[in-house]
């Protein structure tokens, strides 16, 4: 946790002896293994906190410090297609001015997916000028009063360019394998979360802007060969 002083909390930990005491005057080499080990989150790197896995060694010495080296390893967790994915339809407007709906095809995509959706006005008394689909990633670290959150915008979509009119339906289609996401973390281990959120722009032709914002669930699909 960077915010905290860099330190380090261990969610999972085994240890193997390898050898007993006594000394080594040569090469050697130690066989290892750890046949069940827990690795029930992906590894991540964020803006205030880095999710590792790590592999450690350790000589310990009588007379003289320890010797300790470190390699890392990434550990990546795979998803089968969600049983249930619902779409996302929903309105919002500003009274007597703009009335629009909008809607996503599901609400849980994987790393490569497609979003699909389409925008229909219903009411237009606003002069708008352009209109764009936000991703935005939400991390969250620590809690309470001490809790952390930097948001980052990863992509930035024009869907329209010039006045809509009542009737209007723009489509949606946003490819997500050019973004750097992640797959979604909730209270990881209890410190942290990463959330991301789609948010749809619309700027008039005095610059004031209107927006809604929709969390999704991204996830990691097996791919096949």
């Amino acid at each position: 946790m960077y915010f905290d002083r860099g330190n380090f909390y261990d969610f999972t930990s085994l240890v193997r002896e390898l050898e007993v005491p006594g000394d080594i005057y040569e090469k050697k080499s130690y066989p290892f293994e750890f046949s069940t080990v827990e690795m029930p989150y992906e590894s991540y790197t964020g803006v205030n906190v880095r999710l590792r896995y790590v592999l450690k060694v350790t000589i310990s010495r009588n007379y003289v410090s320890n010797m300790v080296e470190y390699q890392d390893f990434m550990v990546r967790n795979y998803t089968p297609l969600p049983s249930i994915n619902n779409s996302i339809k929903m309105e919002v407007g500003i009274e007597d001015c703009l009335h629009i709906e909008f809607e996503y095809s599901k609400s849980k995509y994987h790393l490569k997916d497609v979003i699909i959706g389409k925008i229909y006005f219903l009411l237009v008394r606003i002069k708008i000028k352009n209109m764009e689909l936000e991703i935005r990633r939400r991390e969250s670290t620590g809690s309470g009063p001490n809790t952390y959150v930097e948001t980052e915008t990863l992509a930035k979509f024009e869907l329209m360019d010039g006045a809509p009119v009542r009737g209007e339906s723009i489509p949606i289609r946003l490819f997500l394998s050019p973004y750097e996401l992640t797959p979604t973390y909730r209270n990881t281990n209890n410190k942290f979360s990463v959330k991301y959120y789609l948010n749809l722009v619309l700027v008039d032709e005095e610059d004031r802007r209107y927006f809604k914002q929709q969390e999704i669930t991204v996830y990691r699909l097996q791919e096949t060969a």
